[in-house]
C-alpha cells in the first residue's frame, strides 16, 4: 500500500491539510506574520502532497486496470500503461520527500564588493549588480538597493541589496533557491576601459548572499545590550556629504563583530530597523551554517557558498565566455548573461546540488 511504502508523505499530507485549516481561522488570518510562516511551510509542503497525490492516482488507477483486464481487453492495455508510468511517479515522490533547504522560500540580502584591480574591479562590480537586477526582474522579483559607495567613474565599491519576491513562492521559486549559489569571488578578464596599451587584465569582485530573517523572526533573538550604534552623515561617490542629517547608523553587534552599516533610507529611524534586520540575517545564516557544519547534512553545499574566497565564476569578455567553476558551466553568451540571462549558470548549479542531495539521501 502507498501509506505504508510512503509514510513522510501521509505525514506531509496531513500538517499540509492542518495547515490549510489554521490558515482558515480568523484570528490567524488577520496575522500577517502568521500566515507569512504558515504560507511558507504550507508551499514547501505542496510539492510533497502534488506528488504524493499524483503517485497514488496512478497507482489506484493501475489497481482498477488490473481488475478490469480480465472482462476487457482495453482495461490490460491501460494497465501496462500505467505499470510504466508508475516508477516515474515513485521517483518524483522520492525526490520530492528529500529535505529542501528549510531558507529555499525566503527573500535574499546581496552584497557585492570590488575586489583586487582597483578601480577596473569597482566598474566589474558595477556590472554584476546590474546583472543581478535585471535577473531579478526577469524573475518578477523586487530589489531594494539598501546602501551603495560608487566611484566618480560609476563603478561600485560596495552594494547591498534585499532582493525579494511577490506573495509567498514555492521553495523552488525563492530568491534564495536560486541565488544561494551566487555567493564567492567571481573574476573578469577583459580589456579595462583605464588602460591605455590594450592589456587584458583580470580583477575580482566578492558576493555575499544570506537568506533575509523575518522582523518577527523568533530563530534569532537579539540583546539590545549587545549593539553598538553609531550616527553618521550620509555619504556619496568620493565621500561627498549627500544630506546635512545625521541619519546614516552604524550597528555592531558586540559579540560576534559583524558591523552593518545603513545610509539610504530616508530617516534614522529607517536606517536602524533596516540595519537590525539585516543584522539579524546575517546572524541566521551565521547560526545555519553553524549547524551545517556540525550536522554534516545537505546544506554543505549552501555553505560553500558563503564562503567568499573562493572562486566560483570567471567572466571573459574577449571570448565571450562564462566558466562556472563549481560545475564545469562553461558558455559563449556572456553578453546575455551580463544582461540578466543567468538562469542556465543557476540552473547547473542547482542541478548538480540536487544530484548531491539524492546521491547523499540514497
Amino acid at each position: 500500500m502507498a501509506d505504508e511504502q510512503f509514510p513522510a508523505a501521509v505525514t506531509a499530507l496531513e500538517e499540509y491539510h492542518n495547515i490549510e485549516q489554521q490558515m482558515a481561522e480568523p484570528e490567524v488570518a488577520s496575522d500577517p506574520d502568521k500566515m507569512r510562516k504558515l504560507g511558507r511551510r504550507h508551499a514547501e509542503l505542496g510539492v510533497i502532497v502534488s506528488a504524493y497525490t499524483a503517485y497514488k492516482q496512478v497507482k489506484d488507477d493501475l489497481e482498477a486496470a488490473k481488475e478490469m483486464a480480465s472482462e476487457d481487453p482495453d482495461f490490460a492495455e491501460e494497465a501496462k500503461r500505467l505499470e510504466s508510468e508508475l516508477p516515474a511517479a515513485e521517483e518524483k515522490l522520492r525526490t520530492a520527500l528529500i529535505p529542501r533547504d528549510p531558507d529555499d522560500a525566503r527573500d535574499t540580502i546581496m552584497e557585492i564588493k570590488a575586489g583586487t584591480g582597483g578601480e577596473e574591479a569597482a566598474l566589474f562590480a558595477g556590472d554584476l549588480l546590474r546583472m543581478y537586477m535585471r535577473y531579478a526582474e526577469k524573475r518578477g522579483w523586487s530589489v531594494a538597493v539598501q546602501s551603495e559607495n560608487t566611484t566618480e567613474l560609476g563603478g561600485v565599491k560596495d552594494v547591498q541589496l534585499a532582493i525579494r519576491a511577490k506573495g509567498t513562492p514555492a521553495p523552488e521559486d525563492g530568491v534564495w533557491a536560486s541565488l544561494k549559489y551566487e555567493g564567492g569571488v567571481h573574476r573578469v578578464q577583459r580589456i579595462p576601459v583605464t588602460e591605455s596599451q590594450g592589456r587584458i587584465q583580470t580583477s575580482a569582485a566578492g558576493v555575499i548572499v544570506f537568506p533575509e530573517a523575518d522582523e518577527d523572526d523568533d530563530e534569532i533573538e537579539i540583546d539590545q545590550k549587545d549593539l553598538k550604534i553609531d550616527i553618521f552623515m550620509s555619504s556619496g561617490p568620493g565621500g561627498q556629504s549627500v544630506n546635512t542629517t545625521y541619519s546614516a547608523v552604524r550597528m555592531t553587534h558586540i559579540p560576534t563583530g559583524i558591523v552593518v552599516s545603513m545610509q539610504d533610507e530616508k530617516s534614522q529611524i529607517q536606517n536602524r530597523a533596516a540595519a537590525l534586520r539585516v543584522l539579524k540575517s546575517r546572524l541566521l545564516a551565521m547560526k545555519h551554517e553553524e549547524e551545517a557544519a556540525q550536522a554534516a547534512d545537505m546544506r554543505h553545499s549552501q555553505v560553500r557558498s558563503l564562503d567568499r574566497s573562493e572562486r566560483i565564476r570567471t567572466y571573459n569578455f574577449p571570448e565571450n565566455r562564462i566558466v562556472d567553476h563549481r560545475t564545469n558551466y562553461k558558455a559563449y553568451n556572456l553578453d546575455a548573461v551580463l544582461d540578466g540571462d543567468l538562469q542556465a549558470v543557476i540552473d547547473s548549479d542547482i542541478q548538480a546540488d540536487e544530484a548531491d542531495r539524492l546521491a547523499h539521501q540514497k
